[in-house]
């Protein structure tokens, strides 16, 4: 036999699958993804509860945008000093490396660098472009179906598929690796 990549329940109503998810909570099924044609609170609660656990709102994005943001700083003002000591212009008898009128470019350079660390962070975190659809995905969870995939092993996935029929879910089926 082969080994089982998971199970899908898919159900026109939400209802059943929420049932199913704290059943699976309990018994310890984790990475379970929800799909949903419409947003939902009651997956979101579920995600936010029992997935992902307290603190894991924050983006890690953020610290692409820090890091952006200080290499920015840092490439504005090697950028300006190093162009003075380059090409010494002395006027008005004032130092050839004054930071203030530096810090302009240094600025620009901080929210420039800044803003494209953090597109590449959305990028590499939001997995784009994503080419193929995400395991246990059916297009009619676009269109009129709630769906939830639980990955898990062939001798888990009869447990499972026995969770879903006995919380009136329409649908179940196994995805097999």
């Amino acid at each position: 036999m082969k080994p089982a990549a998971g199970v899908v329940g898919i159900s026109s109503r939400e209802e059943p699958l929420v049932r199913t998810l704290g059943q699976l909570r309990q018994r310890g099924y984790r990475n379970v993804k929800t799909f949903s044609p419409v947003p939902s609170e009651k997956f979101e609660e579920f995600h936010e509860k029992f997935l992902e656990g307290p603190g894991s709102g924050k983006s890690p994005v953020r610290v692409y945008t820090l890091f952006g943001g200080i290499l920015g700083l840092l490439s504005g003002l090697a950028l300006t000093i190093w162009t003075s000591l380059d090409w010494p212009l002395l006027t008005g008898g004032k130092p050839i490396v004054s930071i203030p009128p530096y810090l302009v470019i240094a600025f620009e350079m901080t929210i420039l660098f800044g803003g494209l660390f953090t597109l590449a962070g959305l990028l590499i975190h939001a997995r784009l472009p994503q080419t193929a659809p995400e395991a246990g995905y059916r297009a009619r969870f676009s269109v009129d179906r709630f769906g939830v995939f639980v990955p898990c092993e062939y001798q888990q996935a009869e447990e499972v598929k026995q969770l879903f029929h006995a919380a009136g879910v329409e649908e179940v089926s196994v995805e097999t690796a």
